[in-house]
């Protein structure tokens, strides 16, 4: 199908285009970029670096996409990104392209990396080297710093902060204004400047179609993982692991804190 560019779009010739792309006034396309299928570029939207987006993206005005890393130790080696399918990037959002040092717990370098179907809010941003899987919706204003990785179905409340190197698993949820300096279990509800597991992400685990015996089957591996004193959380996790051998939901949570990275896990705040 026949793309529609406004002819105040300026795009290197090296670009590659797929089909029944709109590309709209005032673009900035530079680079070694590719777009995929369906993309639609709203007014004021660069791209540049090396980038990859798949098909059936949206970017709303003066979002950037895939600028050099802010990073001291960035020295201009080769730096990429790449976007999936179906996402939507919203005013003002910045992605930044990967750096040497990488994401050590999906063990990738160079590389920044966003998968389907995300939302990114007014102002988010997602800095070098993350991870951003499927169906993630970051809220207005919400940052995730260097080498953060985020699972899939989390929801990053409006002006949060995620520090560099944090995992977020799957099914969680970042309350608004929280700030996340350490890993956060899979199903969790977060909250706080200095953020605590404050529960189950109850809502969000009910529309990802969570029934009620799944749901309660988790919150009693956080009772029994926060609640118990009798054994350490090594011991925990491997009795979790052999009591849940066909438990796929008590798999993530055990292999999620089994492959821990260089932060300690967020708990809940003491009594």
């Amino acid at each position: 199908m026949v793309n529609n560019i406004h002819k105040s779009a300026i795009i290197d010739d090296n670009v590659v285009i797929g089909e029944n792309v709109t590309i709209g006034p005032y673009c900035y396309i530079t680079g070694n970029v590719e777009i995929g299928n369906n993309n639609i570029l709203k007014s004021h939207v660069v791209i540049s670096g090396n980038t990859k987006i798949a098909n059936n993206n949206v970017f709303h005005s003066f979002s950037n996409i895939g600028d050099a890393p802010q990073d001291l130790k960035f020295s201009g080696e080769d730096s990429y990104l790449e976007i999936g399918s179906s996402n939507v990037f919203r005013e003002n959002v910045t992605i930044h392209s990967g750096t040497a040092v990488g994401n050590k717990y999906h063990n990738i370098h160079n590389l920044t990396k966003i998968g389907d179907e995300c939302l990114f809010m007014v102002g988010s941003h997602v800095a070098h080297d993350c991870v951003v899987e499927n169906k993630v919706i970051m809220a207005n204003n919400a940052t995730l710093a260097g080498h953060v990785s985020v699972g899939h179905n989390v929801i990053i409340g409006g002006l949060s902060a995620v520090l560099q190197f944090v995992r977020i698993g799957d099914f969680a949820i970042i309350g608004g204004m929280s700030g996340i300096d350490n890993d956060v279990l899979p199903y969790a509800l977060v909250t706080g400047d200095r953020a605590f597991i404050a529960g189950l992400n109850l809502i969000g685990l009910k529309r990802n179609g969570f029934d009620k015996n799944r749901i309660s089957t988790i919150k009693s591996a956080y009772n029994f993982l926060f609640e118990d004193s009798s054994y350490n959380l090594k011991e925990k996790v491997n009795m979790l692991k052999e009591q849940n051998a066909d438990n796929e939901s008590i798999k993530l949570l055990v292999d999620f804190i089994s492959n821990s990275g260089q932060k300690a896990l967020l708990k809940p705040r003491s009594k």
